[in-house]
């Protein structure tokens, strides 16, 4: 006879001390402009991927490589902005 034994982790997976916290959400929410940028970026490589560029595709790739850029910069710039303390030396 064959017992079925449950798989722990299966069945705890979904546990309450699983949630992403507070902090986590916070910085998940913080990286949105990045995540949605690249999302832009990689979108516009998936269009071309069955076909050569078009002018238009080489230009939409540019832009959504310069939006994702963008965002990252700004991303640096405010966490680097809110580790700093104090005031210059």
């Amino acid at each position: 006879m064959n017992h079925i034994v449950t798989v722990q982790d299966a069945v705890t997976a979904f546990a309450d001390f699983m949630e992403p916290t507070d902090a986590e959400l916070d910085a998940i929410e913080q990286e949105m402009p990045v995540i949605l940028a690249d999302v832009d970026l990689l979108d516009a490589h998936i269009v071309t991927l069955d076909r050569t560029p078009t002018e238009l595709d080489e230009r939409r790739i540019r832009r959504a490589r310069r939006r994702a850029l963008a965002a990252r910069v700004a991303l640096v710039n405010r966490a680097a902005g809110t580790s700093l303390s104090g005031g210059a030396a």
